[in-house]
């Protein structure tokens, strides 16, 4: 049967041995890059004759006899376009048309694809210059000598030419006045300073520049676009405005819009604050008022005369209670020559209350001046400080929660706070002195910082850390671990809770419970730190490239984010005093029987600010050294040296917990975890 829309070829089915008798074997006498065949007429008829029902060409033998040729075209069709593997050409026209494909015209003025253009020179021609205002930016950037220059004319007396001139040997040094003087070389410092900020004229011109394309070049062609907007018909406008769904989301949507067109009356906010703060002339006497006001002040003259406010931090909880360390303004020389003086007298911290800015509410002793305190995020009535001497102290407040929320409301204190009080605590409530809380223990000397201690941050709840720095889940529920920093180059991590005692008799323990008493007024949440607190982890910072190790000043854990989140005062509060007055810190071990739960999602790395101005992010985990077996700090994994003094800030972000700001020296900067590439500049106050 012939092809539909092709008469003249007909599908044909040629079996391996029809092919090896005409020499026409697929792939092998025929390919697809040459798949036609010529068979002649003769040798067809023989073969019908021969097989008779059996040859493969005797379905088309009618097509075959009554062919005017001497030689019909069998094409191979490897692609199976018409249905078999082979098909036969019927007509002479057809086999021409195939064998001898006419060539394409060309149009005229048409270019072959792939032959270049052949390119006409046109020379330029003159026009008339036309001006579009340029030659004035021009005229302004361009650089001209505008002073007149200085004449000298320098000349001598005529007798002096052609005198006769007679030179003879002199020591140079002999003379001082007019003998020899070195000039030696010398480094000028005027030309190593930097220039922000230059005047200069530049003129556009164009860079060489080297390129190379495997585009092929034919000619350029020009081309040309046409838009215009799309919009609907009436038909459309009417069937998208009367629409269920348009309906609903205008219902969904308009009280957010409603809320953000007030905002917008209420508040502008594209009200540039930092241009208000400008100064404006139209005030009284032409004198501008545009200095920051003080809202509150606190003041005593007994506590807080001639010293400088070294820590300041909000209660967590009591709203409207804020707590003030102080220190003596003295250099390290004059502390020295008076510490006969300061042994005696130890400046406390100070608790203030906005509805009485003049009589402090609270005081704690303090073993010396304190630099940074921080209150427990878990129970706000347990208090961390660093001292001065390197020492960490901490402090129980929980007997005077009720006289600081009373004092919130100008109130006075608790009825039932005389109960079992000494004389001496009766007659300060009674006055008008503060209470004095003495502290509840104090580390170690000897294990401790050897210098100050200038950063103190409380590990969250939900974590605890082990020797080798891994963390674990803490089970207490309760913040039982806090870190210290000093210039002294050394981290440590401390832990509240008791760890587990060796074994010893009943009797030489009441004994010696016997022997050690606290005094009365001394609450004994941690008896069993005082005076042998030590370090669980010791952290150094060593520098790569030398054997010197850096001074940490600040420290910002990434954890401490979910320290600020915004929680109900009410029931989860009464949750964790609860759990605290359950599980006192002396009766929870640090070691357990069951193996704790290991947080793979949680970070140990943290940022550091150092002494020298070096921002550091680094890691707390500790190493195991293969020759010795020591535990070493790891290296820092990134330094950046940004600051020209000491970092004194470094704080997170209460909105993004990955954003932060390390503030020291003349400027500050804004970081980003996770990003080691600057993309924007430092700020300068």
């Amino acid at each position: 049967m012939a092809s539909m829309g092709h008469p003249e070829i007909f599908p044909l089915v040629l079996t391996e041995k029809t092919q090896e008798i005409f020499n026409c074997r697929a792939d092998i006498d025929v390919t697809a890059e040459n798949p036609h065949k010529l068979l002649k007429r003769e040798d067809i008829i023989d073969d019908m004759k021969a097989r008779a029902a059996v040859s493969d060409f005797h379905p088309f033998k009618k097509i075959i006899l009554e062919y005017p040729g001497e030689e019909l075209l069998v094409v191979f069709d490897r692609e199976l376009k018409y249905g078999q593997i082979f098909y036969l050409i019927a007509t002479e026209e057809a086999k021409e048309s195939i064998l001898h494909p006419p060539e394409p015209e060309e149009e005229e003025g048409e270019v072959k694809e792939g032959t270049p253009e052949e390119y006409v020179y046109k020379p330029p021609v003159w026009k008339p210059w036309v001006s579009l205002g340029s030659e004035k930016e021009i005229e302004e950037e361009s650089v001209k000598e505008r002073t007149t220059k200085v004449k000298y004319k320098i000349s001598r007396r005529q007798r002096e030419f052609g005198a006769r001139v007679k030179f003879h040997n002199r020591n140079a040094s002999a003379d001082p006045k007019h003998g020899y003087v070195e000039c030696t070389s010398y480094f000028d410092k005027n030309f190593t300073i930097r220039q922000l900020e230059k005047n200069v004229g530049t003129q556009v011109v164009p860079i060489v520049e080297e390129t190379g394309t495997q585009t092929k070049w034919t000619y350029p062609k020009n081309a040309t676009t046409q838009y215009f907007p799309r919009d609907f018909s009436d038909e459309e406008k009417e069937k998208y405005l009367s629409s269920e769904d348009l309906k609903d989301f205008i219902v969904s949507v308009a009280l957010r819009v409603e809320i953000a067109l007030q905002q917008n009356e209420i508040l502008n906010a594209f009200f540039d604050d930092w241009k208000a703060l400008a100064e404006d002339e139209s005030g009284f006497a032409g004198k501008s008022d545009v200095s920051l006001k003080e809202y509150q002040s606190f003041t005593d003259l007994h506590y807080l005369k001639d010293r400088t406010v070294s820590c300041v931090c909000w209660h967590p909880t009591i709203y409207g209670i804020i707590a003030v360390a102080v220190t003596e303004r003295l250099s390290y020389e004059e502390r020295v020559n008076n510490s006969g003086r300061l042994l005696l007298w130890k400046a406390p911290i100070l608790f203030w209350s906005f509805a009485d800015p003049i009589h402090p509410q609270l005081m704690l002793e303090c073993p010396e001046d304190i630099y940074c305190f921080q209150f427990s995020p878990s129970n706000p009535n347990i208090i961390a400080g660093g001292c001065i001497n390197g020492q960490v102290v901490l402090w129980d407040i929980s007997a005077y929660e009720e006289r600081l929320r009373n004092a919130k409301s100008g109130t006075g204190g608790s009825k039932n706070t005389t109960v079992n009080m000494p004389s001496f605590m009766l007659e300060q409530q009674v006055g008008k002195e503060p209470h004095l809380v003495r502290y509840c223990a104090v580390s170690s000397i000897e294990y401790g910082h050897k210098s100050v201690i200038t950063d103190i941050q409380w590990l969250p709840e939900f974590f605890e850390v082990n020797r080798m720095g891994t963390m674990f889940e803490n089970r207490a529920g309760v913040c039982v671990q806090l870190v210290t920093c000093s210039p002294d180059c050394t981290i440590y991590f401390w832990d509240l809770r008791a760890h587990r005692p060796t074994l010893q008799p009943s009797s030489e323990k009441k004994k010696e419970d016997k022997l050690i008493l606290a005094p009365p007024d001394v609450p004994t949440t941690f008896k069993h730190l005082d005076l042998c607190w030590r370090p669980l982890i010791k952290v150094n910072l060593p520098k790569t490239d030398t054997g010197a190790e850096y001074s940490p000043i600040k420290l910002s854990f990434r954890e401490e984010h979910y320290h600020t989140k915004i929680q109900d005062k009410t029931q989860p509060q009464v949750k964790q005093e609860a759990l605290v007055e359950k599980l006192p810190y002396s009766e929870i071990q640090a070691t357990s029987m069951k193996p704790l739960k290991l947080l793979e999602n949680v970070t140990s790395s943290f940022f550091v600010g150092t002494e020298d101005g070096e921002v550091l992010y680094t890691d707390w985990k500790m190493e195991r050294d293969g020759d010795s077996g020591r535990l070493l700090s790891q290296k820092p994994s990134n330094t950046y040296i940004i600051h020209d003094g000491l970092v004194h800030t470094v704080q997170r972000s209460p909105f993004f917990k990955d954003i932060i700001l390390t503030v020291g020296g003349w400027n500050f900067a804004i970081w980003k975890e996770g990003v080691t590439v600057c993309s924007s500049g430092m700020g300068n106050p």
